[in-house]
Parts: structure tokens; C-alpha cells; sequence
């Protein structure tokens, strides 16, 4: 009788072993990891630290399925995105990734995604992130406007304003290259002379050099190619030095961090943004008028008044798209596996019609951006806050 009671136990207990083992099983598979590499330390800080607290406002399930956020921060330098990016898809087996910050981080993760199968979303601004498509790129898709779609509003800008010529100064990296080509390139288009070009790092402490260069050319205008707080250092010293003309900088400094490190030096200059920065502003007209605010509402609503940053709403317009994708992935494949990534991938390509904090997204094969003209507007710092400009 005893040998019985026993053997029964050690059934129910091999039973009750199984079942859980099965349910563990289950919640594995169902589970979806999302990894981030971005900058929170660094020279890109500024831009980092949003995004962070962004993706903190992500939601922890989609269609069902708990989604875990594997966040690691690359310092601003592309040897630690790289390491984070094998890490994150080797080690932490991610089925996507969110980041990096910037342009050289991010064109530094490309032989990575392309090689770990593994799609990912830049917060990054250049083109050449997702141009030309190729067996890396096509594995790499960004939230932020273009440069050729900021250089544009510049270029059209200052023909509006009557500028014949300009002067560059930007970053000696991917970055400030690339944005001093296409702003160069529409400027030219606009008949508008090129004058002089400067660049600086984005860890120097002056800039005096370079501007007194710039203002003996004595262009109309001068565009900053930088992001961050390191992207005030020309236009205070420009300032300083007395310069009079026409300042535009680079989409990527519209955070509050900017905007109390340049002060009063950036009062009156213009740079083009996503909508999100003016949300209130928007006509009743504008497509994403509705996901803008409802972001910029909620981020302040957790961080405070005048804490939204544009870097913050690429985070949240990550996770958008992910929030659209993951469900049509989930029916071809389980999280975990190649045949997920590779199907969350073709989704993501997929993407139609979808509103986001920037713009109305319509993503293919060869568009990993999705983004038109709609997606960006001319904004001017008027008493230390963003303003809706037109002319």
C-alpha cells in the first residue's frame, strides 16, 4: 500500500514537473526582446538620454506577448555600438533593435545587422543609413527625416528670404559630411553660393577659428551641420564675434538641452524639425497632429514641462512601427527564431499609412523611411521655445 501511495506521488510530482517545464516552454517562446543601443553618455547625450526615457514609456505587451527592452548605452562611440550590437543579437538573442543616436554609430552597425540577420531602427538622420539599399540595409530602417528632406526646407527657406550665399560649418564626421552634401547640393539648386566651408569635432571647446573664417567670407546665411549640445558652440561664438546674417542648424538639436546650453545666442534662428516639436501649434488640418500630441503630452506628462526633444519622438516612433509589425510577424513565426526576424523584417517594408509623432509612413522594399515633405516644418527659437514659422 505504501509502495502505491508512492508511486502515485512521484507521478503526480513528474506530472506537475512536466507541466511546468511546459509552461516556462511556453512563455519563453512567447516572449519578445527588443534590444537598444543609443547614446546616454557621450558627446550625444543630449539626444541619448530622451530617447531613453522614451523607450521607457514603450509598451511591455504586444498582441498578447511580453515584450522585454534590453537597453544599452554606446558613449557616443561606434567601437561600443558595434560591441552592443553583437552582444544584443549573439548573447541577448533580440528579435529587433532600436538605435543607435547617431549617423556614425549607426552606419557602424550595418555589416552587423547584415551579418546577424537582425532588423533594426536608427534614430539617426542620414541617408546613407538606409541609401543605397544593399544585403546590409536591408536589414537597417530609421524614424528621423532625412538630410535631403531638411536640406530642402533650409534651401527653400533662404531663397524666401532673399540669401545669395552661405557659409558650413559642421562635424568632421558621417554626420556633418553628409548633411554639408545635401544642403550644399538644394542650396546650389536655389542659386545660392556656397562661399566657405568649416568643420569642427564634436568634443572641441572652441570654435573661434573656424568663425572668423566664415564671417570674412561674410555669407547671408550659415548653416550649423551638428547635433546635441555640441552643435551650440558655432552659433554662440558666431554671436560673439558680432555676425548679423541668417543661422540655421541641423535638425538635430531640437532639444531643451540645446536650448538651455545656446540661450540667448540661438534667439531668432531657424532649423527645420519634425511636427512633433510644435504639436499645439499644428493646423487641425496636419496628419499627425493626433499622434504628435498625444506623445508630446504623454512625455511631459512624465518628465516635465518643456522636456520633449525630437530624438525622444524618433524612440516612440520606433516602437510605433514595431507596434504595428510584431502582430503580423507573430502569425508566420514564434520570437526567438530566424524565420521571426526575417518575417518582422518583411512587415516592417510593408508598412502603409501608419500616423507617427513625424509623419504618415509608407515604407517598400527600397524606402526604409516611409517619410515625405509632409514630415518636417520650419521652426524658430523665439523666447527660448520652438514657434511654428512660415512666411
Amino acid at each position: 500500500m505504501q509502495a502505491n501511495t508512492q508511486t502515485i506521488s512521484i507521478k503526480y510530482r513528474d506530472i506537475a514537473i512536466t507541466a511546468l517545464l511546459a509552461f516556462f516552454c511556453v512563455g519563453a517562446q512567447a516572449q519578445i526582446r527588443i534590444g537598444v543601443t543609443i547614446s546616454s553618455t557621450g558627446p550625444a547625450a543630449s539626444l541619448g538620454i530622451p530617447e531613453k526615457n522614451a523607450i521607457a514609456m514603450l509598451p511591455k505587451e504586444i498582441a498578447g506577448n511580453k515584450v522585454e527592452y534590453i537597453v544599452l548605452d554606446d558613449a557616443s562611440d561606434t567601437t561600443q555600438t558595434v560591441t552592443n550590437t553583437r552582444k544584443l543579437i549573439s548573447e541577448e538573442k533580440v528579435d529587433a533593435i532600436i538605435g543607435s543616436t547617431t549617423t556614425p554609430n549607426s552606419l557602424a552597425m550595418l555589416p552587423v545587422l547584415g551579418e546577424g540577420k537582425t532588423a533594426a531602427i536608427s534614430l539617426a538622420s542620414s541617408n546613407r543609413i538606409i541609401e543605397p539599399m544593399d544585403a546590409n540595409r536591408a536589414w537597417m530602417f530609421k524614424t528621423p527625416q532625412t538630410d535631403t528632406m531638411m536640406a530642402i526646407a533650409i534651401a527653400e527657406d533662404m531663397s524666401r528670404a532673399g540669401v545669395k550665399s552661405m557659409g558650413f560649418i559642421g562635424f568632421s564626421d558621417a554626420l556633418g559630411e553628409a548633411f554639408l552634401a545635401e544642403v550644399s547640393k538644394y542650396a546650389e539648386l536655389k542659386k545660392i553660393k556656397v562661399a566657405v566651408v568649416e568643420r569642427y569635432s564634436r568634443n572641441d571647446s572652441s570654435v573661434v577659428g573656424q568663425v572668423l573664417k566664415l564671417m570674412s567670407a561674410n555669407p547671408d546665411a550659415i548653416v550649423v551641420g551638428a547635433s546635441g549640445t555640441p552643435a551650440a558652440l558655432p552659433p554662440k561664438t558666431l554671436v560673439e564675434r558680432g555676425y548679423k546674417g541668417r543661422i540655421y542648424h541641423n535638425h538635430g538639436v531640437a532639444n531643451s538641452d540645446f536650448l538651455r546650453v545656446c540661450g540667448k545666442d540661438c534667439e531668432l534662428t531657424f532649423l527645420p524639425t519634425g511636427p512633433v516639436m510644435v504639436a499645439k501649434q499644428l493646423p487641425d488640418s496636419s496628419p499627425v497632429k493626433k499622434a504628435a500630441l498625444d506623445f508630446s503630452n504623454k512625455f511631459e506628462a512624465a518628465y516635465g514641462a518643456g522636456s520633449l526633444a525630437a530624438f525622444a519622438s524618433y524612440a516612440w516612433d520606433a516602437g510605433l512601427l514595431l507596434q504595428n509589425t510584431i502582430p503580423l510577424a507573430l502569425k508566420r513565426a514564434k520570437p526567438g527564431t530566424l524565420e521571426f526576424r526575417a518575417a518582422l523584417r518583411d512587415a516592417l517594408e510593408n508598412i502603409k499609412g501608419l500616423p507617427t509623432t513625424n509623419g504618415v509612413v509608407n515604407m517598400s522594399k527600397n524606402d526604409h523611411l516611409g517619410l515625405d515633405q509632409r514630415a518636417r516644418v520650419m521652426v524658430q527659437i523665439k523666447n527660448g521655445k520652438w514657434s511654428y514659422f512660415s512666411e
